[in-house]
């Protein structure tokens, strides 16, 4: 987890629309949010966050391609701590892991 997130940035994620079309909704959490083709919006407090997507050249290492989403943040009127209490959840929800 980060200490600070910036009001924009961007992320190269490895996972296809189809894994982050199915895992933002519990990211998101019981926060009014709306979806369009590659966007989504999402209400905090009286802030916004917009995020963006596009799927990116798979990341070919050796003999494995791993998929990738090129991912934009942008929050609109949402204070630090808010942010980072937003996205210390967010990234929990979204990071996957193996053994």
């Amino acid at each position: 987890m980060q200490s600070f997130y910036p009001e924009r940035f961007e992320r190269d994620m490895s996972c296809t629309e189809a894994d982050w079309l199915r895992w933002l909704p519990a990211a998101v959490g019981d926060l009014h949010w709306k979806l369009q083709p590659g966007t989504a919006g999402v209400r905090l407090g009286d802030g916004a966050l917009g995020l963006k997507w596009q799927v990116g050249e798979p990341r070919v290492i050796g003999l494995v391609s791993l998929p990738r989403l090129l991912v934009s943040f942008r929050f609109a009127g949402v204070e630090d701590l808010a942010r980072h209490a937003f996205m210390t959840r967010f990234d929990l929800y979204m990071q996957r892991g193996g053994g």
